[in-house]
């Protein structure tokens, strides 16, 4: 078992910054790597960001290329997703999830690649 405890949510206004961690804990050698997924109200979950460790490989969504990136610190086994120039639409409940350690880099995207996953923490950009 893999928990994940995500932090870094709150309210901002448009234009501003916000950065997200996500802590790691318990079997973490069963990591193959991170994502962060969003819900908004009355939407489906979808993909933001995701990095498969062995080989680095990362995935943005369309929607936050440049403007989102993932980054991991090893030694604390926390993610973090450095969110600038936020949007209104960026509003969502925010989750990282564990990727599979089988997973393929064509599979980052793909929710059905992840394996555990956070309570999720709240987004808001609002004026």
């Amino acid at each position: 078992q893999v928990q994940l405890v995500e932090s870094g949510g709150g309210l901002v206004q448009p234009g501003g910054s916000l950065r997200l961690s996500c802590a790691a804990s318990g079997r973490t050698s069963e990591i193959g790597g991170m994502g962060w997924f969003r819900q908004a109200p009355g939407k489906e979950r979808e993909f933001v960001v995701g990095i498969r460790f062995r080989g680095s490989n990362t995935v943005h969504a369309d929607s936050v290329r440049g403007r989102f990136s993932i980054s991991r610190d090893n030694a604390k086994n926390t993610v973090y997703l450095q969110m600038n120039s936020l949007r209104p639409d960026d509003t969502a409940v925010y989750y990282c999830a564990t990727l599979s350690p089988r997973a393929i880099v064509s599979s980052i995207s793909s929710q059905a690649a992840y394996v555990y996953w956070g309570q999720g923490t709240q987004v808001t950009v609002s004026s």
